[in-house]
């Protein structure tokens, strides 16, 4: 029995995929993709995994790539299908995570024109992919040439831009017939991924104006771990003109950083926020969380905005860039700590660290005494999370609670802040858990995680994984932000109140199931949960009838108070 696919397009995809060394894919079923997946499955070199559900698909292949550092593959049949992708490719496209996108297409000669599962599906996600292609129908040998050479450059793009590219490849009809040998030769790809290294009379200049500086700042977004950039900024931290500010996805941590922004700045008056204001910023990483600080650099602009990433599209989060420095952050501070020196005379960091050790001793006297809600929540999970925990955390609300609280050195985080919406999060995090190496936890609202319900679809779920879903009965976030309130829609559309759990599909897709209503109960699980590793655990935490946007609005009045 053949091996291989008739359709010449089919075997170069899985040549080429082979010689790039970029064998994990992610299949969704359908018909007219069969030329693939007889191709690719088929082939030892290649790890594949049936996910159904394509929009699940597409952010459980970019948890597995935001772990492995690779590019994973999606491969999906015509139609719709496609589109289902989007959501996963827009967030890969900004949170810089390489896919290779693989759509199967009826012949172009059917679109618009009343065929099954046809839609214009050639560069569907131009917007948002750093290449699109539509391979060649035919088989002749300028076509094999053209089609080689398209997909190719797709890799090779993945690689160098850190993001997602789509194939898309037409198939005509028979799909299923197989042959025993390929004749296609692909020439392996050389992908250009190293980081610029700039010349030390470029970065004099620069140099000269940070050490005349009195206050700096180094404001570090979205980052996966780096031992490397940890060590650096601890070297910087040393100087008493530079304060550092990170979240807890920015993956770094010292006493001497600013780790929960909004503690430190939510309230204050602008005198102080002028006071607090960097002359020079830099920037590294990708998005930040925090509304309250974009909101102060917007205002106070530094003087010199110094953003350091390696891309081709750098973000001028604060509308105050200067300068771009095209390369990663390690290389970058590898060089310039050699030029920096330290301001001994400046009281920057001090006028920091006033503030923050104010309001944390503020912020421990408020959890000690907070009621039951989902400040007191998250604040209870927190200090329960074992070290060297993998955290995957939902938007809206949720990540913005877990910028309030410190976090154990050796845990690490991720979440979907690329476009930070609420679809996909537990899918991503599930595939992270399947790629990565320690044992994961995610941590979503209600509304996130019944939006991506069927991210637990999935038979690749690794029985340590762990899942807190904390329900306040609805989107919650609208009764703290002042603008919905004010309308008459605040319960129906903005918060959309609910009465559902999630105990039937977490039985359903074989999950253990536990919910809890109050403090005492949640304390004494909470150890339990942790330690059973022979399932995936759901925790149900509800928390709907608490004033919850009461309390935190207490909570930002009581630590800013004197």
């Amino acid at each position: 029995m053949g091996k291989h696919s008739s359709k010449k397009s089919a075997q170069i995809i899985s040549s080429a995929l082979q010689q790039a060394g970029i064998n994990q894919v992610v299949i969704s079923p359908g018909s007219r993709n069969a030329p693939l997946i007889i191709e690719l499955t088929n082939r030892p070199a290649f790890s594949n995994y049936s996910v159904i559900d394509e929009r699940v698909a597409g952010f459980f292949a970019l948890g597995m790539a935001q772990q492995i550092k690779k590019p994973v593959v999606l491969v999906c049949t015509s139609g719709s299908a496609l589109l289902n992708y989007y959501p996963a490719v827009a967030e890969a496209f900004y949170s810089k995570i390489p896919l290779v996108v693989i759509s199967a297409d009826r012949p172009q000669k059917w679109v618009d024109q009343g065929e099954g599962q046809t839609i214009r599906q050639h560069e569907v996600f131009k917007n948002h992919s750093w290449y699109n292609t539509t391979l060649s129908e035919n088989e002749d040998e300028k076509a094999i040439h053209e089609n080689i050479s398209a997909v190719n450059l797709a890799l090779q793009t993945a690689i160098e831009k850190q993001g997602p590219v789509h194939i898309n490849v037409p198939f005509d009809e028979p799909l299923y017939e197989l042959v025993d040998t390929e004749d296609i030769s692909v020439p392996s790809i050389q992908p250009d991924t190293e980081p610029q290294i700039y010349e030390e009379t470029f970065l004099d200049t620069f140099a000269r104006q940070w050490n005349q500086s009195r206050r700096k700042m180094i404001l570090v977004g979205q980052h996966a771990p780096s031992e490397f950039l940890q060590l650096q900024l601890e070297k910087f931290i040393q100087d008493p003109s530079v304060i550092v500010l990170h979240e807890n996805i920015s993956n770094v941590h010292h006493v001497d950083f600013i780790g929960q922004i909004d503690q430190a700045i939510f309230s204050l008056s602008d005198d102080q926020l002028a006071e607090l204001a960097p002359e020079i910023l830099i920037t590294v990483g990708r998005n930040i969380v925090s509304k309250k600080v974009k909101q102060f650099l917007r205002k106070y602009k530094p003087k010199a905005h110094w953003h350091v990433e390696q891309t081709s599209l750098p973000p001028d989060t604060f509308k105050a860039l200067t300068q771009h420095f095209d390369t990663t952050p390690e290389m970058f501070f590898s060089q310039f700590l050699f030029l920096a020196q330290a301001n001994q005379s400046s009281d920057f960091q001090k006028k920091w660290h006033t503030i923050k050790q104010r309001h944390a001793q503020n912020h421990q006297k408020f959890i000690a005494n907070a009621p039951y809600s989902d400040l007191k929540v998250f604040d209870t999970i927190i200090r329960a999370i074992p070290d060297d925990y993998m955290i995957h955390w939902g938007n809206s609300s949720t990540i913005r609670y877990a910028q309030l609280f410190d976090y154990k050195p050796a845990q690490v985080h991720f979440g979907n802040r690329g476009t930070s919406g609420i679809d996909g999060s537990t899918s991503t995090a599930i595939g992270a858990a399947f790629a990565g190496q320690l044992p994961a936890l995610m941590i979503s609202g209600d509304i996130s995680f019944l939006y991506d319900s069927n991210a637990l679809w999935n038979k690749y779920i690794p029985n340590n994984f762990k899942l807190i879903v904390i329900n306040n009965g609805g989107g919650d976030i609208f009764n703290f932000i002042p603008g919905p309130s004010r309308t008459q829609a605040l319960n129906e559309f903005f918060v959309t109140k609910h009465n559902l759990n999630t105990q039937k599909q977490a039985e359903m897709f074989g999950f253990k199931y536990y919910q809890v209503q109050n403090l005492a109960d949640l304390e004494a699980y909470l150890p339990n949960f942790f330690s059973q590793n022979n399932q995936p655990q759901l925790l149900e935490i509800v928390t709907r009838e608490v004033d919850n946007a009461g309390v935190l609005k207490a909570y930002f009045k009581t630590i800013f108070s004197v």
